[in-house]
């Protein structure tokens, strides 16, 4: 089964950080984009940030919210990809998941990816 799971999440005061990691599993994502995502109780899910293929550059795309706060990198030698999140917010908790747009079309709109993962929990709590 082709899959990312998540992985990093917990509890952190605002003004934190955390580091969230994604590890492809049954599939190798190194010619697919990878991008992050959100979903908060009530809310639908959106995207956070979206990195492309090494191949192609990998370059970097975020949402206003965290622009300058998270940053998405990924290292292929380990098919894992990651979300530093930096300076947290009350408005950042929800369950971070990442998945794979193999298209590479340069959004973070939730239906161009694949392959979800189940999600970490991200709480911001003092």
């Amino acid at each position: 089964q082709m899959q990312f799971v998540e992985s990093g999440g917990g509890l952190v005061q605002p003004g934190g950080s955390l580091r969230l990691s994604c590890l492809a599993s049954g599939f190798t994502a190194d010619h697919e984009a990878i991008g992050w995502f959100r979903q908060a109780p009530g809310k639908e899910r959106e995207g956070v940030a979206c990195i492309s293929s090494s191949s192609i550059g990998g370059y970097t795309i975020y949402a206003d919210s965290v622009r300058g706060r998270f940053t998405i990198s990924r290292e292929d030698a380990k098919n894992t990809a990651y979300l530093e999140m930096d300076n947290l917010k009350p408005e950042d908790p929800a369950t971070y998941y990442c998945a794979a747009d193999p298209v590479q079309l340069g959004s973070i709109r939730p239906d161009d990816f694949r392959s979800w993962g189940r999600g970490t929990q991200v709480i911001v709590s003092s």
